[in-house]
């Protein structure tokens, strides 16, 4: 569908990791309702790099806290070295993680915002949608 500048509004693919299903389809049929494809979800970073090999979505979100060897801030890093113009939206409900991003150089030049639980579904879709 064209929008009010004439451009066609191209339809996001987005990736999301959060280890709580009940919070994790929120996320996704919310996301659906305001058309954007969710096009691969997981509860654990385990795979996240094979996932977003495969998918290449536009957008990732991903909880910070999650089970298994990798915690979200070391699967954005291991996306984000290899495919250093990825795009993630980290939430957490540790302020701290905003701390350990700004330490981390590695970050400095790349895509990645930090969003506090609980989030608003309406701020989750706009940052997606205007990014």
């Amino acid at each position: 569908m064209a929008g009010t500048d004439g451009k066609q509004r191209q339809i996001r693919k987005v990736m999301i990791l959060e280890d709580e299903q009940d919070i994790l389809h929120l996320y996704k049929d919310f996301l659906r309702t305001k058309g954007l494809s969710v096009i691969v979800t997981s509860t654990t970073a385990n795979e996240a790099m094979d996932d977003y090999e495969k998918y290449r979505p536009d957008f990732v979100i991903i909880d910070y806290k999650l089970p298994g060897k990798k915690n979200g801030l070391q699967a954005a890093k291991e996306i984000l070295m290899r495919y250093p113009s990825g795009r993630i939206l980290m939430l957490t409900a540790f302020d701290s993680v905003k701390d350990d991003l700004k330490k981390d150089l590695f970050f400095d030049d790349k895509t990645i915002q930090v969003l506090l639980k609980p989030v608003k579904l309406t701020r989750l879709a706009d940052i997606i949608i205007r990014d």
